[in-house]
């Protein structure tokens, strides 16, 4: 049995905590305990569970009470343990063993916990009876005076040993295991200055001076905000030895050492800011704090202060970017402005930088977060400057109250020293400048997620950007947390593992860091579990620190409507973006749209890699796929695509009907691209293709099967350039969405295209099955195009099984129905491949008939005509096989020569092989091998 006081009013036995019922009972219970063994009158019991006047029943309610509880206690066997509440003269008494109480063995620890010798004895008692809080004392007794005095007496003995199992840690050397323990009671009681110099004395001795700085300032306003004071002398103290003192290293002064050095300074401490500071010896020969005396209006130098946090633990590569900014500090008075994107390691990048280098910076090293990307609020200009002038020597009456007094003044003082000042975080450029040294030989360092270009034009500052890390250092960094031997053992899963977190040093180390706390876990294992796209954020965050909080602050920075185009830049399928398609995705127009990339890439939130053309991070993808986008911003970047693409279909092949009508529900974008040429069509298409290509993914994934087929079909052009680049998959994606939707006119026309593939793959068989399906679909249809595209393909599935003559005839029907619809272009298509038949049968003279009406029906010499190119070769040979060599090598030639300025080279290819049956030209092998070679090569 257990009788618990240390959080809720309990009775513990072995099958669960006893019901005490109403707040009431509860309260008698914890006011019996708080006295166990002693009698407590009615009028104490009383006091107890009533503020003022008591009802005139109060004594009834204590008597059933405690008749509920005698009970209660003999349900749960308490004789057993000792356990009795009896009845005596006017009062009750709760007998029981005392160490059955959790409050009396806690003070027993506590007592223990006091006269160990050994540190590690004493903190481990510490630890003992802290562990038996289970929330504040008393928690749901009612909040009586008598009860309240008892609970904060006891959280009183309960904060005081928190402070003395940090100092139990500290006496063990484990600054950062006191620090964590005392953060977490300065959090929660803001106004114990015992806490804060405490936590501030940790901070400092674990090397995180700058937060034990920041630390004074938060409890400096706060007790001037909630009461008007100014801080005590220990606190003053704390942050005076913080300012001045080491860097927690052994042989580092002890903060009872330092403050009586400090009394001086911290006497002048006011309200406006933070105390001033000396860089007098402690007196060798006592520990006691000094008669206060004058503070001098600057300190003679002698060593520079050094505010810079410790070096970063595990830092690995980056020598480029080090050796960057080496040369960027260089010259007089140089700024360095180091960015890159959220997680990157900036900070970590510049403090390594910074202590190999220190003895370069005789004068000091200062250093101030200026949090432009947190959300804990950036520090004034003011308390920033009042900090650098007071660790330079300054005394706190000559530091002017003003911001822009206090800059001139750290100017003058910084003109004459060789000064290192990193500025942090910082957000932007007007955040920065107050804070520039005037020295020629201070070098300033900026670290910011922006690129600040105001002060590269102010202040000449030179950009040193830091991307993310290769596989190499990224495998090294992993190696560094996780030990070499773990790493080494599974060198596939780690290089892996740093794939899947892009080489982001924060997502490696956070990778790192779950893996440390399971030693189990194989690498393997975590890569597994990283591949989950919708887990893999949740899986890159420890506590509050993370890929996704990082990326949160960088985006609350920025306005609302570059926000909105952001979290649309999530539902994009592909991986680039252009003004266009970020505009469709955020329904907006394409010059907000550019203008609002142009700030994401700013913030390092998208990349710009050519110009006109961004992309994300994949962790900045997912991260922006989370956000809230609305549900029409995948359509209308799919609509996006089919218009763009119809109006490059117009531009690569002018003449051509349309494929198809738009969808039924299309979104018509803002705007579209123009395209001037044929060319620039030509190099869209290949630039889109592979978004294109997951356009079409998503689509089906979203079941637009209408979006689907059509972003398949409006690829022809690019598939009659290159079309031995395994398109099939894709084809017969179109055509499964096609059939889902029942449309048997887009049916129809992809099916024509795959048949046309698989001829060119040499799959025949399959591409008759097609090409007749195709054919009777748009015969049903009422379709005369479609039909005579699909017998002109057909045809070519004939000859290739050595049917020619049934091929012509093929197209001799293709023309005929391309006549009835008043199609030329279809016409001139039929009757160019009627001409490549009648060639293939060696009917010369024919073939040359028919090449010849179709050239001039279309005669587009100007453009990239791939119908005319091929022309050109029927043409050619039929000339050869009529005998006259000359003009057939020269009509061979001019078709090679236009598919060569075309980027055409599987028709190039063709023409030279037909130029090359007939001559042995070494010109002609050249360009052949250089043609095939081209082919060969391209992606």
């Amino acid at each position: 049995m257990e009788f618990r006081l240390l959080g809720t009013v309990a009775i513990g036995t072995e099958n669960g905590d006893v019901p005490l019922g109403p707040a009431k009972r509860r309260s008698l219970l914890a006011a019996l305990l708080l006295r166990p063994n002693y009698s407590l009158s009615v009028e104490q019991l009383t006091a107890a569970l009533w503020d003022y006047e008591p009802p005139l029943h109060a004594r009834g309610v204590i008597q059933g009470h405690v008749s509920k509880l005698r009970t209660l206690l003999t349900a749960a066997g308490a004789e057993t343990f000792g356990v009795e509440l009896i009845t005596r003269s006017a009062g009750y008494v709760l007998r029981m063993p005392e160490t059955l109480l959790d409050a009396y063995r806690f003070e027993e620890l506590v007592t223990l916990a006091r006269e160990q010798r050994a540190p590690a004895d004493a903190v481990a008692m510490y630890q003992e009876a802290l562990s038996l809080w289970q929330g504040p004392a008393l928690a749901d007794a009612y909040p009586s005076p008598p009860l309240q005095a008892a609970a904060h007496a006891l959280e009183e003995l309960r904060l005081a040993s928190v402070e003395q199992l940090a100092c139990g840690y500290a006496r063990l050397g484990e600054h950062a295991r006191a620090a964590a323990v005392l953060r977490a009671e300065a959090v929660a009681h803001p106004l114990r200055e015992s806490l804060s110099v405490a936590l501030m004395e940790a901070l400092r001795r674990a090397g995180r001076r700058s937060e034990a700085l920041d630390w004074f300032h938060r409890t400096r306003r706060l007790l001037a905000d909630e009461l008007g004071v100014d801080p005590g002398r220990e606190l003053a103290d704390a942050y005076a030895v913080a300012l001045c003192g080491g860097e927690g290293r052994e042989g580092d002064m002890t903060a009872e050492a330092t403050a009586g050095d400090m009394t001086k300074a911290a006497a002048t401490v006011q309200a406006s800011g933070p105390v001033t500071t000396t860089q007098a010896p402690p007196p060798a020969t006592s520990m006691q704090a000094p008669s206060p005396a004058p503070v001098p209006a600057a300190v003679p130098h002698t060593s520079g202060p050094d505010l810079l946090p410790r070096a970063p633990r595990g830092f690995h590569g980056r020598v480029a970017e080090l050796a960057a900014l080496s040369r960027a500090a260089a010259g007089e008075a140089p700024v360095c402005l180091v960015t890159g994107p959220a997680g990157v390691g900036k900070t970590a990048l510049v403090l390594h930088w910074a202590h190999h280098g220190r003895a370069g910076f005789p004068d000091g090293l200062l250093y101030a977060d200026l949090r432009g990307f947190g959300d804990t609020g950036e520090p004034a200009l003011i308390e920033v400057l009042r900090e650098f002038l007071l660790a330079l020597g300054v005394s706190l009456h000559r530091i002017p109250e003003s911001a822009n007094g206090a800059a001139a003044l750290f100017r003058s003082f910084a003109a004459d020293r060789q000064l290192l000042v990193v500025l942090d975080n910082a957000r932007d450029s007007e955040q920065v400048r107050p804070l520039l040294p005037g020295g020629l030989r201070c070098v300033t360092v900026v670290t910011s997620r922006h690129r600040l270009p105001g002060l590269i034009v102010t202040d000449a500052a030179r950009p040193v950007p830091v991307d993310v890390l290769g596989p190499e250092d990224s495998t090294a960094l992993l190696a560094g947390v996780l030990g070499t031997e773990r790493v080494l053992a599974e060198p596939v899963a780690a290089r892996q593992l740093a794939e899947l977190c892009g080489g982001l040093p924060l997502a490696l180390r956070v990778a790192a860091a779950r893996l440390a706390q399971r030693p189990a876990w194989s690498l393997g294992a975590m890569t597994a579990e990283l591949s989950d796209e919708t887990r893999r954020l949740s899986m890159l965050d420890v506590e509050d620190t993370g890929v996704r909080a990082a990326l949160r602050l960088t985006l609350q920075q920025l306005p609302g409507h570059v926000s909105h185009q952001f979290a649309h830049l999530g539902r994009h399928p592909g991986t680039h973006v252009d003004r266009y398609t970020a505009a469709a995705l955020a329904g907006t127009d394409p010059a907000a749209a550019e203008s609002a990339l142009e700030r994401l890439a700013v913030a390092h939130l998208v990349t710009e890699t050519a110009p006109g053309r961004w992309t994300l991070h994949d962790l900045v993808r997912l991260y922006a796929r989370g956000l809230d986008a609305g549900p029409d911003a995948l359509k209308r970047v799919l609509d996006l695509y089919i218009a763009t693409a119809i109006a490059a279909m117009a531009a690569a092949e002018p003449g051509n009907e349309d494929c198809f009508p738009l969808p039924a529900d299309f979104l018509p974008p803002a705007a579209v691209r123009e395209f001037g040429d044929r060319s620039a069509a030509v190099a869209w298409y290949a630039a889109e293709r592979d978004d294109l290509t997951l356009a079409v993914a998503a689509a089906r994934t979203a079941g637009l099967h209408d979006r689907t087929w059509r972003i398949v079909l409006t690829l022809w052009p690019l598939i009659v350039w290159r079309v031995r680049d395994g398109w099939v998959p894709l084809l017969e994606t179109g055509l499964e969405a096609a059939r889902a939707v029942a449309d048997q006119h887009g049916e129809s026309r992809v099916l024509n295209v795959l048949g046309w593939v698989l001829i060119e793959e040499g799959r025949i068989a399959e591409a008759l099955t097609h090409l007749s399906i195709a054919s009777a679909l748009a015969s049903r249809a009422g379709d005369p195009c479609a039909e005579a595209n699909a017998l002109i393909v057909l045809a070519m599935a004939q000859a290739a099984l050595g049917g020619p003559d049934e091929a012509a005839r093929g197209c001799e029907r293709a023309v005929e129905l391309a006549r009835k619809a008043d199609d030329r272009t279809t016409e001139r298509l039929a009757l160019q491949h009627l001409a490549r038949h009648q060639v293939d049968a060696g009917q010369w003279r024919s073939a040359l008939d028919t090449a010849t009406e179709a050239l001039a029906a279309g005669d587009r010499s100007g453009t990239a005509d791939v119908p005319r190119m091929l022309l050109l070769m029927v043409k050619g040979e039929a000339l050869l096989g009529l005998g006259d060599e000359a003009e057939g090598i020269r009509q061979l030639d001019l078709a090679a020569r236009e598919a060569e300025s075309s980027g055409y080279e599987d028709g190039e290819v063709r023409a030279l092989a037909a130029l090359l049956r007939v001559s042995a030209d070494e010109g002609f092998r050249a360009r052949y091998d250089a043609a095939l070679g081209r082919l060969t090569a391209r992606p």
